[in-house]
């Protein structure tokens, strides 16, 4: 089953490029996580994933992670 939503437009946000499969996105979710609190700043809400690229390769998907900003 596929749901369809639109999602709520967001203010400011950390963002960070994910290149490779998502199995090894972690690191790269940290290194935002890491970066949002050495700037002072907090999460607010719910993180997101955007798909830029995803080719038969996995390890050459490119993913953007967004994370809303108080």
């Amino acid at each position: 089953e596929v749901r369809i939503v639109t999602l709520p437009g967001v203010e400011r946000a950390a963002t960070v490029v994910h290149r490779g499969s998502m199995d090894g996105v972690l690191p790269t979710a940290q290194a935002l996580a890491r970066w949002i609190d050495a700037h002072g700043h907090r999460s607010a809400g719910y993180a997101r994933e955007l798909t830029l690229a995803c080719p038969e390769d996995k390890e050459q998907w490119v993913t953007e992670l967004q994370e809303p900003l108080a």
